[in-house]
């Protein structure tokens, strides 16, 4: 009992009192009486200090309960609420909504006539899996590109190689077979809650439309324009389901309705459907003028788009290089393997489509190291009174007139804001054409070679000889590309072309690879199709950027955004890095409008029909408020599809109209200015 006694004594919280000789009555009075008096205190003063703690954990438990909570009560709200509470909170705030375009033409007795068919443009279309690796399982015929993106974060390394095309054929992967959506939902939304075409589709069932009215020439958007015939048979699809819609509706000609690079791709499909085979669609020189009442194109970027360049130079745009510079850990840190910014690169290079939107037309359209288009635009919201100058006061108060300070819009890219802003003749350059590449900096582990992309090869040499020339023009971002990424600008050239052309008779422009350039190529002889450039203005758009070297690391991009670049006020061009000109946010009103404009205005060697162009420009005009959504006036990119101006000219040309009778040219923008000084042959 003795050795039991002190085995059990070192487990007692209180030591035995000095009465206590066996230790019995202890027992009995602890079952009798519960804690002693003597361990109250201490009891209550440990019990104070626990709930006086308050950990990171709790605080995390506690705002993650917090917005749970508050998501399921709103949600809960949403859907109890009659389907007008949202319509009557805004007209009680904002005033009486205006009718929908859709509503406002029925009342004016507008019917569907002619048919309508939608080209949807890059990364807007819905793509799903029909056959993928074993990572993929269960995936089957389930979006990957489109709807909620789930699988992004379920699986983020499967998801890049299911999205990304064979590096040397451009065409899919051994085992993967990623398709595109079919029908109208292939792209009416991007994802739930955020519309693409839904909105025009919406309107235009209100005056008659349905599906065999309607036809979404969806199209896998990664691929190039050609190899879209060549693997999917698309546009042989295209050219049937037009002719179709033709020939179930009385006869009546299509509205054709491009998006974005989806108006590249139509200028594409309006060179094949014409030509001979095997290269082409046979339909004949007259295809076109038989089929086509109009080509309504929105937001299209015909000359190319400088966000093209920054996208496959770093992966790189305004937004992304802004949040790299806010979290750079996000975006570039290694760990847990999120190389997020070279795991895109590596996927979009794979992407020949993304190739069909490197400027075209080289300094003669987008300007030299010293002079552009756009010379003398201004970057305010509101224009002086005098439009040259800016009017300041000195230490005295006396106005005096200081001179904005020019912009080089020409150098597409710069290395270093000195660079963006010296005179060209105080720029030393050495030539990085045929400069040595070597001194690897990447080195053969497993981790370089699952993000490979070819900045791997380049080494510090090629590195460097691209830093020190310093600024580069449309001309030579080309052989910049060429010299950067080798294999992609292989494939791309295959199937792209950036010049133009001396004479459009010459045999070598009936290859596919000139037909989505507008400078080399012709439009078809249909001298009553009737062509559209329309587009958002008054949003500061991506022209040029300013450059420099990233830290030196392994498997690293070596060039990034410099988004310390800044003008130095608040009407400054120079945001974060980026020249800033008139356009959509994405697209540049000098690409948008300049076909239109000049290039194909009346009778020229790229229209020799002499079919009609109008430029149709829409000023943006953001949201007074958060109940309007991404509001009805937006000249946005991609807002713009639901624009109640741009709806209303689409419904009344798909209903009879021509572009005289909707009003003609509507400008806001400096287009036609800046197209006089293009010196371009005619």
């Amino acid at each position: 009992m003795s050795l039991l006694r002190r085995r059990k004594q070192p487990q007692r919280e209180q030591p035995p009192s000095p009465s206590d000789g066996n230790g019995s009555d202890h027992d009995d009075n602890d079952k009798g009486k519960g804690p002693s008096s003597s361990a109250a205190p201490a009891s209550k003063e440990a019990t104070r200090r626990t709930k006086g703690k308050w950990s990171c954990v709790d605080s995390c438990c506690w705002l993650v309960g917090v917005v749970c909570s508050a998501w399921w009560l709103l949600l809960f709200l949403y859907n109890a609420m009659p389907a007008s509470f949202p319509q009557y909170v805004t007209e009680a705030i904002t005033g009486p909504l205006p009718d929908p375009p859709g509503v406002k033409l029925q009342k004016e007795g507008l019917r569907v006539k002619h048919p309508v068919v939608f080209v949807p443009g890059i990364v807007t279309g819905g793509l799903e899996l029909w056959e993928g690796h074993h990572c993929a399982e269960g995936l089957f015929r389930k979006r990957l590109w489109g709807g909620t993106f789930g699988d992004v974060y379920k699986r983020p390394l499967c998801w890049v190689e299911h999205m990304s095309l064979d590096n040397e054929t451009g065409l899919d992967k051994s085992g993967i077979r990623v398709r595109p959506v079919t029908g109208l939902v292939a792209a009416d939304y991007f994802v739930p809650g955020y519309f693409v075409w839904a909105v025009l589709i919406a309107n235009l069932a209100r005056i008659g439309y349905e599906e065999k009215t309607m036809y979404m020439a969806a199209y896998d958007w990664r691929l190039s324009f050609q190899n879209t015939e060549v693997r999917d048979q698309t546009l042989s699809r295209i050219k049937s389901n037009i002719e179709l819609l033709v020939a179930t509706n009385g006869g009546n000609r299509v509205v054709v309705i491009p998006h974005s690079m989806g108006v590249l791709y139509f200028l594409h499909f309006m060179k094949w459907v014409e030509a001979p085979p095997p290269m082409g669609g046979g339909g004949g020189p007259n295809w076109c003028e038989k089929h086509i009442k109009s080509v309504v194109n929105i937001g299209g970027p015909f000359l190319g788009v400088p966000k093209a360049v920054a996208g496959l130079f770093s992966s790189e745009a305004k937004d992304v290089a802004v949040a790299r510079a806010i979290a750079p850990d996000v975006l570039d840190s290694d760990f847990l393997g999120l190389q997020t910014l070279r795991h895109l690169m590596r996927m979009t290079r794979t992407w020949d489509s993304t190739m069909s939107m490197i400027p075209k037309g080289g300094d003669t359209i987008w300007g030299g190291l010293d002079w552009s288009p756009e010379d003398g635009f201004e970057c305010k919201a509101k224009k002086q009174k005098n439009n040259d100058t800016e009017v300041s006061s000195d230490i005295n108060g006396e106005n005096v007139e200081a001179e904005p300070k020019p912009i080089n819009y020409g150098r597409l890219v710069s290395f270093g804001k000195d660079v963006a802003e010296a005179p060209s003749s105080e720029i030393e350059r050495i030539e990085f054409r045929g400069a040595v590449k070597g001194n690897n900096i990447a080195h053969s582990n497993s981790s370089c070679r699952d993000i490979w992309t070819e900045y791997h090869e380049l080494g510090w040499g090629g590195i460097k000889a691209v830093a020190d020339y310093k600024a580069y023009t449309a001309s030579s971002i080309i052989d910049l590309l060429h010299f950067v990424a080798p294999r992609m600008m292989q494939r791309g050239s295959v199937h792209f072309s950036y010049g133009i052309a001396d004479n459009l008779d010459d045999p070598k422009y009936q290859h596919y690879k000139y037909w989505s350039n507008p400078l080399e190529t012709k439009l078809p002889k249909a001298p009553d199709m009737e062509i559209f450039s329309m587009y958002g203005v008054g949003i500061p758009t991506e022209r040029a950027y300013v450059y420099k070297l990233a830290p030196q690391a392994e498997c690293y991009i070596p060039f990034r955004i410099d988004t310390s670049a800044e003008g130095g006020d608040e009407n400054s061009c120079l945001k974060g890095g980026v020249y800033l000109a008139d356009g959509d946010e994405t697209v540049p009103v000098l690409s948008a409008g300049y076909m239109c404009a000049k290039g194909w205005r009346g009778k020229t060697r790229f229209n020799p029909a002499g079919s009609k162009t109008y430029v149709r420009e829409y000023s943006h005009s953001p949201p007074s408020t958060l109940l309007e959504g991404r509001g009805t006036q937006s000249g946005a990119h991609v807002d713009i599809m639901g624009n109640f101006a741009l709806i209303e000219d689409i419904i009344r040309i798909a209903a009879g109209a021509t572009g005289e009778e909707i009003g003609g040219d509507q400008v806001y923008s400096d287009i036609f200015k800046w197209s006089e000084k293009i010196k371009l042959k005619l």
